[in-house]
C-alpha cells in the first residue's frame, strides 16, 4: 500500500470508529504524523485528497476539520464516499462507460471534422506535469466530452454525459492515490488522439477500452 493510500486508510479509520466526529478538528499535523506513525508529507498528501472529496475542510490559519459528511456537501451529486461504504454501484457505471465510449470513439473518428481533433488537441497538449490534479481532472472530462459529442449521436453523447459526474469521484480519487496515473491518462489521451487524426476507429476503440477498463480494474482492486 502506498503510503497516502496508508495516510488515508488511518484517517478513514478515525472517523468511522467515531474518535474523528463530524465537526471535529484534527490534531495538529506533527501530533497526529507521530501518532499514527506517519511521516508529515504522507499526512499533508492524505489531507488533500480527503478535502477534495469534502471529508475534511481545511481553514487557512484554523485548522482542519472533519465535514459534516451530509450527502450534499460532498463532490458533485454523487453521494456519500465510496471508500467509506463499499458501495460498488459506480462499478456498474464504469461497466456501462466501458461498453459506450469505446464505441462513441470509433464512430468519432468518422464523423469528427479536422478541426474538432485539432482542438481536442490542443486541449491534451495543454496538460503537462506541472498540471493541477483539478485542471487534469477537468480536461479529461472535457475530452471524453468532445469525442462522445463527435461520435455525432445526440443520444449516444447524452447517456455518456450522465455517466460522468457518478463517475467523477472515483477518477479523482484513482488520480490521487495511484502512482503514474495521471500520466498515464494523459499518454492514453495522446493515443486515443492519435488515432482519431489518422481516422483508424478500431485502433480509436482499443484505446478508449484500454483509457476506461483502467480506472475500472483500479477500482476493483480498491473495493
Amino acid at each position: 500500500m502506498a503510503l497516502t493510500d496508508a495516510a488515508i486508510e488511518r484517517i478513514k479509520e478515525m472517523i468511522l470508529s467515531g474518535e474523528l466526529r463530524p465537526g471535529d478538528r484534527l490534531p495538529k499535523e506533527a501530533d497526529l504524523a507521530e501518532r499514527l506513525g506517519l511521516s508529515r508529507n504522507s499526512l499533508r498528501e492524505a489531507v488533500k485528497a480527503l478535502s477534495l472529496i469534502r471529508v475534511l475542510d481545511v481553514r487557512q490559519g484554523d485548522g482542519t476539520y472533519v465535514t459534516s459528511l451530509r450527502p450534499e456537501t460532498l463532490l458533485d451529486t454523487v453521494g456519500f464516499v465510496i471508500d467509506f461504504h463499499r458501495d460498488d454501484s459506480v462499478l456498474h457505471l464504469l461497466e456501462v462507460r466501458r461498453i459506450l465510449e469505446p464505441a462513441a470513439t470509433a464512430m468519432a473518428a468518422h464523423a469528427m471534422s479536422d478541426d474538432e481533433i485539432a482542438q481536442l488537441g490542443l486541449l491534451v497538449d495543454s496538460i503537462d506535469d506541472d498540471t493541477e490534479l483539478s485542471d487534469l481532472i477537468a480536461a479529461d472530462l472535457e475530452f471524453h466530452r468532445r469525442i462522445a459529442v463527435g461520435s455525432g449521436n445526440p443520444a449516444l453523447a447524452s447517456l455518456i454525459e450522465s455517466l460522468s459526474a457518478p463517475t467523477l469521484r472515483a477518477r479523482v480519487w484513482r488520480g490521487l492515490t495511484q502512482e503514474g496515473a495521471a500520466a498515464r491518462t494523459h499518454d492514453q489521451h495522446q493515443a486515443i488522439l492519435q488515432a482519431l487524426e489518422a481516422r483508424q476507429p478500431e485502433l480509436a476503440r482499443a484505446w478508449a477500452t484500454v483509457h476506461v477498463a483502467g480506472v475500472e480494474e483500479w477500482l476493483r482492486r480498491v473495493l
